[in-house]
């Protein structure tokens, strides 16, 4: 009798299984269905996107030719119309991050032909956010390998090891950068190619050989990175407790997808200029560390390539963090003018 109840249960609890199956048969097909839909529609968003584009493209070269004959009122309503159709042309940038499209070179070489657009809003800064905690971690890592190498242990291997997770972070950066790019965010010009330039230099530094050379570049170089990943890590802190970016998202002021860089940008003046100071003494100690390197690769008992390599890559990173820090603070201070004058 126990064993014709046991049974009896069994059957019930299949039934009951089968018509749970049978629901999820129904809406699985609905899913595909829709996804269907989705891609067609995703489809035709592209192609009118792409149309568009290309009307924009020929009617701006109209405009070009109108104004060379046309007098001061069409000149205005000219001028007008091109505000129009650059603006129009931020509203496809937003439209694509949340269309498939190809990748570039760069994360085709790294990935493939994989599609890594993020369709929602939720996915999107989700997954900024995991790219900022990442650099947040990372960066406490770094400091501690950092501080470990240069005070105790002088060995090697545990300078290898420390300068191959340094190429794995950079390197990570910027296939994840390129994700978030894809995806709409805004970063651009020099801050795209810092951390490109960042990995070929832990790079050339990984396979730099021992010998006389290498110990007299690098306590400094270790100190340089334990000065880097604090003021990254005193960055990312104030970034995180000020909740800048989740205000500046619920106002509307920037894009969902800004995020942090080794670099000062106009959005965040207000409240990290104390900051500033900070960056710009890192800068000139990468300028130190590219005339110090310069001058060890002049000695006559220097052998190693490497030595002139890494005092141009420190050079280029001195010059481009340096340059556009100043571009910034001189538009930010012209801006500040016209605010001022107006009122």
């Amino acid at each position: 009798q126990t064993s014709t109840m046991s049974l009896e249960r069994c059957q019930s609890e299949w039934t009951e299984i089968e018509q749970e199956y049978q629901q999820l048969q129904e809406t699985h097909k609905v899913y595909r269905q829709k996804l269907e839909e989705l891609t067609n529609l995703q489809a035709i968003c592209s192609s009118a996107i792409s149309k568009q584009r290309k009307g924009l493209k020929d009617l701006k070269h109209s405009l070009h030719k109108c104004t060379k004959t046309c007098n001061e009122k069409e000149t205005e309503v000219i001028n007008d119309l091109k505000v129009q159709i650059k603006e129009r042309q931020n509203v496809f940038f937003d439209m694509e991050s949340y269309l498939p499209k190809k990748n570039g070179l760069y994360l085709n070489l790294v990935l493939g032909n994989v599609n890594v657009t993020l369709l929602s809003n939720q996915a999107k800064f989700a997954y900024k956010d995991e790219y900022e905690k990442f650099k947040l971690y990372m960066t406490i890592i770094l400091m501690f390998g950092a501080v470990t190498c240069l005070f105790l242990f002088n060995y090697r291997v545990t300078d290898e090891i420390f300068n191959f997770l340094l190429v794995w972070y950079y390197c990570t950066l910027t296939i994840r950068e390129s994700i978030l790019m894809s995806n709409g965010s805004r970063i651009k010009g020099w801050w795209v190619s810092h951390h490109y330039v960042s990995t070929f230099l832990s790079g050339v530094m990984l396979t730099w050989p021992e010998g006389q050379m290498y110990q007299m570049f690098r306590s400094q170089f270790l100190a340089f990175s334990i000065y880097q990943s604090e003021y990254n890590l005193l960055f990312l802190q104030y970034y995180y407790q000020s909740g800048c970016l989740y205000r500046i998202r619920a106002l509307g002021e920037r894009n969902q997808l800004d995020l942090t860089v080794e670099g000062f940008q106009s959005w965040m003046w207000r409240g990290l200029t104390f900051l500033l100071p900070f960056l710009f003494f890192g800068h000139f100690w990468q300028l130190y560390n590219a005339v110090t390197l310069f001058k060890l690769s002049a000695r006559d008992d220097c052998k190693e390539w490497q030595v002139f390599m890494l005092a141009l890559t420190f050079l280029v990173l001195f010059l481009g963090n340096f340059l556009t820090t100043l571009k910034v603070v001189h538009q930010k201070l012209q801006k500040n003018k016209e605010k001022v004058k107006n009122n």
